[in-house]
């Protein structure tokens, strides 16, 4: 299976006042997301990290602490703002499969996911049905719904607006199956 999560943020102790996350210390935000992560996703899927993996970290290879601290063993990089751009090398011998600004996964048949960290009004395929999966804006629950109830296929996948855990393609094409989405 493939999951989908973004802006983890581990060890930004400003994020939980930033981002109104429910938090009583940086070490128990990182102990909730390694574990939403690790109770979600398993050793032979694949997570795909949509930015914002290093803010917080004093150096690139702090990734590999997060890398071994989970269970899956494909786990991809698309850059955020705080990922440092001049390091993808570093983030790949900590342990990323790969590291990117951009991609575009196929996810069935005829539908694709483009996978950024900022949030695009329009994306490859957009008019064919093709996913917009981002991060960035820190959103809550409602605007996935908003974007939903208004056609547009655009989804935030990072913690904040998915309750701490990543978010699987199977549950993104069910979410957007209950709407007759234009984009």
């Amino acid at each position: 299976m493939i999951y989908f999560t973004s802006d983890l943020h581990l060890n930004h102790t400003r994020i939980i006042e930033l981002a109104n996350r429910p938090f009583g210390s940086v070490e128990e935000m990182n102990d909730t997301i390694i574990g939403n992560i690790n109770d979600t996703v398993g050793a032979d899927d694949t997570l795909w990290v949509l930015g914002d993996v290093c803010m917080g970290m004093k150096k690139t290879q702090d990734a590999g602490w997060l890398l071994a601290m989970l269970a899956c063993n494909d786990v991809h990089l698309v850059m955020g703002n705080h990922d440092p751009r001049q390091r993808k090398e570093e983030l790949i011998a900590a342990g990323f499969v790969t590291v990117s600004d951009y991609e575009e996964l196929r996810v069935g048949s005829h539908k694709t996911a483009v996978l950024c960290h900022y949030p695009l009004m329009s994306w490859n395929g957009s008019s064919r049905g093709s996913y917009m999966l981002h991060g960035h804006i820190h959103a809550t629950a409602e605007y996935n719904e908003r974007n939903r109830n208004d056609g547009i296929k655009r989804y935030d996948v990072g913690v904040d607006a998915n309750a701490y855990r990543p978010v699987s393609i199977e549950h993104i094409k069910e979410f957007f199956a209950t709407t007759n989405a234009r984009n």
